[in-house]
């Protein structure tokens, strides 16, 4: 099998090549740089493991939650991907994504994943590491309305958003994982269907709209 990992729902851009097995993952940017580095990036790791591009089997997206350009330029790339090498479409989640990068850490117990959204909010879900298995459904929250809700049930914390807001959250071990890793993604996606196409989880508006319409009821 051959598949291909995409990875832009936070500022960072990561792809991950799984050939017979043998994986390959390199972060491209940390700079929201995707439109730049992301295809030329495939291409230099395609190159280097001697695979053509028409050999994909398989290309697994991350739909989010996270920032919304991100999300557009990697859901875009690999639809166009698909489309032209006739791969299977195999979409995951950001947050699901670092639970399951979590669980391949060694970590056990609860985890509540969280992805900086900008405006002093994260998109957050809970997952019980054991079972890989999500125990809420992801939200987007701020993070002094969740702290009570790690207080009274505390967990591991992973993800951007932990890191930014480690203070404001206010409880929980913080693992030192903040991208979500295109290679955990490989391994979450086997044995998923194929989608025809990718609909993005943004949870809320983008910030453009957010900002037009802020500006509109103020005038």
């Amino acid at each position: 099998m051959i598949a291909l990992a995409i990875e832009t729902a936070t500022p960072a851009c990561a792809v991950a090549l799984e050939v017979d097995e043998a994986t390959s993952e390199e972060v491209l940017d940390l700079e929201r740089r995707h439109t730049e580095v992301l295809v030329p990036g495939v291409a230099r790791l395609l190159k280097a493991a001697e695979v053509a591009a028409g050999a994909i089997e398989r290309v697994v997206v991350d739909r989010g939650p996270g920032l919304y350009t991100g999300l557009r330029v990697g859901i875009a790339t690999a639809l166009g991907l698909a489309l032209a090498t006739g791969a299977d479409l195999v979409e995951v989640t950001s947050l699901e994504v670092l639970a399951a990068a979590a669980a391949r850490l060694g970590a056990t117990g609860e985890l509540v994943a969280l992805v900086d959204g900008r405006r002093g909010e994260v998109f957050a879900q809970r997952y019980s590491l054991e079972a890989l298995a999500a125990l809420d459904a992801p939200r987007v929250v701020r993070p002094e309305v969740l702290a009570p809700e790690l207080a009274e049930r505390p967990a591991l914390l992973c993800g951007d958003g932990a890191r930014r807001y480690r203070e404001a959250l206010g409880a929980g071990e913080v693992l030192d994982l903040a991208v979500p890793s295109p290679a955990a993604a490989l391994e979450l996606a086997r044995g998923r269907g194929a989608v025809e196409a990718v609909v993005p989880l943004y949870l809320r508006e983008a910030d453009a709209v957010a900002n037009f319409s802020t500006r509109t009821r103020a005038t």
